[in-house]
């Protein structure tokens, strides 16, 4: 008719783990009870992060002729409540253990009294449901103040209250029960007594609900209501077990006796297929292994004048919420000031750091260590920082992730705007010069060295200028696909035009010797097979990469830990070093067919601009190697932008701002006598 214990069990395992109490006393009686207590308890500690602080066991008989081995006992038992950490205990036992352990208290030294049991909260099974009341007349409860106590369930029974204020002790003269309860409850002796027990006389018309609560409750305690239950349940069982019996007899039409010889094993079945409403409307049935579907209430014990029992809580495995609390019915202990005890061997790890155990100490004590770098906790009491999602980073005080921004070299941010205003403005100088050699194609200085070459180098200026816008903005498909490829092809066809016209000026040097057989070479054919032939390459490899393994964008999550960068994977890294390979292969041989050729006596001679301009150019990538491996995210873009500018820019004024100054600020130096003569 009562609870399975496990169910208590639970029930103080969720109650611990609501109020936080990690670190907990046990207090047991010293029988095989205590022993299958603490053996179903303990592992269940443990698997719930609840340390045990200590176990005592208190003894249900004690020798009080041995004042020594009495004292230090009590000595034994009080010396745990000293443990200022471990503010939460949980008993059991009876009601004598409850006595004993009161005894015990007692005959502690005064002056440790109240600062080792005030201020403690105490969780009683239900196995001492009656034990305050024995008490309660003998000393001062204050220290369970607050107490939070299991209690099997109980309810209301109608009629209860009525039959208890008006019960009278002669209702029962074959029993003396009553009689000797009413002169214990109300401290007084009936008359006729040869030896009084008090020296008030009862008059039986004392009245139960006028006794004070630790002597007399009015309600219906669980046992009693279980007691209630189980009259019930058999009644019910009989009058089933009835009607069977006669609904047999009238289909077999017997005229045996109506009473026979009733045996309790004949009640089992229909024990177990009862079900009905009691007359406090809740429903009594027995489940599958025999056990009334109940659970326990929860209590908080205020031992004041009247000591109250307030309902504050339910364990009950059949409903859906299994543990119930109204924790704003609680009230604690004075000693709290009305706040949440605490009762924990480390205070709480808050956010921004983990657990560190401490050596040689159970796990509930620990230190607080601030979280590695990169990782965060962000609730209370966290074994282990964890690592934010890779689209997110730690806070400042690694507490929480804040999700990464999205980074790439936009056109509103000021160094887009300055590099976009720099492509700009050379794009249009490249204009102006192109369409300056257009007007003045027919004067000698644009004529000399191959005006087709000169016009294709401008083109390809122009387009390595306007590349680089490629690389602004966030990358998407086309740009990407692009992107290295576009630049690649178009700085290539630049670098083949400065040779070709490199490889002219030596060719018609040598042409200019008596008998040169090079004269055949001398014309547009071998500067446009240069042109074609080196240009080509540059486009089958390009080809070939962006056939197998075309670049994409994508973004990376991982080099930076603030940022996502917006960028595009080149596919396949060893095309890209050959694509840059061969640019800077061709700007070699550049150079050097124009180093060679810087003092050859032509009038005409570009080489030496040639010369610097490669200079420049190839100083400016070769620069541009570590620079980029060295930098991410947007800066590689920028080194990228700026090293396309810049040696473009290179090429453009080292070629042809000499031929400009002479167009445009010297044209009477720009016809073929003037040039003829060397000025």
């Amino acid at each position: 008719m009562v609870s399975n214990e496990a169910n208590q069990y639970l029930g103080i395992i969720q109650l611990l783990n609501h109020f936080r109490w990690a670190w907990v006393g046990l207090f047991a009686v010293d029988d095989e009870s205590g022993d299958h207590f603490l053996m179903n308890l303990e592992p269940l500690f443990s698997k719930s992060g609840i340390c045990i602080a200590f176990t005592e066991r208190i003894p249900n008989q004690v020798n009080y002729h041995d004042v020594d081995v009495f004292l230090s006992m009590a000595w034994t038992i009080y010396t745990p409540l000293m443990d200022k950490k471990a503010r939460t205990f949980v008993i059991y036992g009876d009601t004598l253990t409850i006595n004993w352990l009161v005894c015990l208290m007692i005959l502690a030294e005064p002056e440790y009294q109240e600062s080792t049991t005030i201020g403690k909260v105490w969780i009683m099974t239900a196995q001492i449901d009656f034990a305050i009341t024995a008490l309660a007349r003998s000393f001062d409860l204050e220290i369970f103040e607050g107490t939070v106590s299991f209690a099997i369930h109980s309810s209301k029974p109608q009629y209860f209250q009525t039959y208890l204020q008006n019960i009278r002790h002669y209702w029962t003269p074959g029993d003396g029960f009553l009689k000797d309860f009413w002169e214990q409850a109300f401290n007084c002796s009936f008359p006729n007594q040869k030896v009084p027990k008090a020296d008030r006389t009862c008059t039986g018309e004392e009245r139960l609900e006028s006794l004070p609560g630790p002597v007399f409750e009015m309600h219906m305690t669980g046992h009693s209501y279980s007691i209630y239950n189980a009259v019930c349940v058999v009644a019910h069982a009989l009058h089933a077990m009835d009607s069977s019996r006669s609904k047999r007899r009238a289909m077999m039409k017997s005229k045996e006796a109506e009473h026979q010889d009733l045996k309790p094993w004949q009640l089992h079945p229909f024990l177990q297929g009862v079900l009905f409403n009691n007359s406090a409307g809740e429903t009594v049935s027995f489940n599958d292994k025999r056990e009334v579907v109940a659970g326990f209430d929860i209590m908080n014990l205020l031992p004041n004048n009247s000591f109250l029992r307030v309902k504050v809580g339910r364990v009950d495995p059949s409903e859906e919420t299994q543990f119930f609390i109204n924790e704003s019915m609680i009230v604690w202990h004075r000693h709290f000031n009305e706040g949440l005890p605490l009762s924990v061997c480390s205070d709480s790890c808050h956010p921004g750091f983990q657990k560190r155990k401490r050596e040689g100490e159970k796990f509930c004590c620990f230190d607080c260590a601030p979280c590695p770098e990169g990782k965060i906790s962000n609730q209370k009491d966290m074994v282990e920082c964890v690592k934010c999602p890779s689209d997110q980073y730690p806070s400042k005080h690694q507490d929480r992730c804040i999700p990464k921004r999205l980074t790439f070299l936009s056109y509103e941010e000021p160094l887009g705007i300055s590099l976009a205003t720099v492509a700009v403005s050379f794009s249009l100088i490249t204009v102006l010069v192109l369409t300056t050699f257009i007007k003045h194609k027919d004067t000698p200085i644009v004529k000399a060295n191959n005006l087709d070459i000169t016009y294709a180098l401008l083109v390809s200026l122009l387009l390595c200028f306007l590349s680089s816008f490629l690389f602004l903005g966030q990358p998407g498909k086309v740009t990407c696909f692009l992107r290295q490829s576009a630049f690649g092809i178009i700085f290539s066809g630049a670098v083949s035009c400065v040779l070709a016209k490199t490889i002219t000026v030596v060719v018609a040097f040598m042409a200019t010797k008596p008998g040169s057989s090079m004269r055949k070479w001398v014309g547009k054919r071998l500067a446009n097979s240069i042109v074609f032939s080196c240009s080509f390459i540059q486009v089958g490899i390009c080809g070939v990469w962006l056939g197998a393994s075309p670049p994409f964008p994508e973004l990376d999550m991982l080099s930076l830990p603030e940022e996502i960068i917006a960028e595009c994977n080149e596919g396949s890294v060893v095309m890209l070093y050959l694509v840059l390979g061969y640019m800077g292969l061709l700007s070699i041989i550049s150079f050097t067919v124009a180093f060679l050729a810087r003092k050859l006596p032509d009038t005409f001679n570009e080489a030496k601009f040639i010369t610097f301009s490669m200079l420049m150019f190839c100083s400016v990538w070769l620069s541009f190697v570590p620079t980029y491996l060295s930098t991410k995210g947007k800066s590689m873009v920028a080194v990228e932008i700026f090293s396309i500018l810049a040696s473009s820019a290179g090429l453009l004024a080292c070629i042809f701002s000499p031929k400009c100054y002479i167009i445009l600020l010297k044209p009477e130096l720009n016809n073929r006598v003037q040039l003829l003569r060397g000025k």
